[in-house]
């Protein structure tokens, strides 16, 4: 079992059914986090237009 602690909340992992998390509460605060706009990725803002060009151009 890996020694590191819950990204979350900080306490030690009792099992390793939620790695990296200790628990599903603080898998699913972890997912809130990203469907809220919680974390971010480093970079400029994309601009919806051409996200929706380089998609019907095949570009992912």
């Amino acid at each position: 079992m890996s020694t590191k602690p819950c990204p979350i909340c900080k306490t030690p992992k009792q099992s390793e059914e939620y790695a990296p998390f200790c628990s599903a509460r603080c898998r699913d605060k972890d997912l809130n986090r990203w469907f809220n706009d919680g974390y971010s990725v480093p970079g400029p803002p994309a601009d919806p237009e051409d996200i929706a060009r380089d998609i019907d151009q095949g570009h992912d």
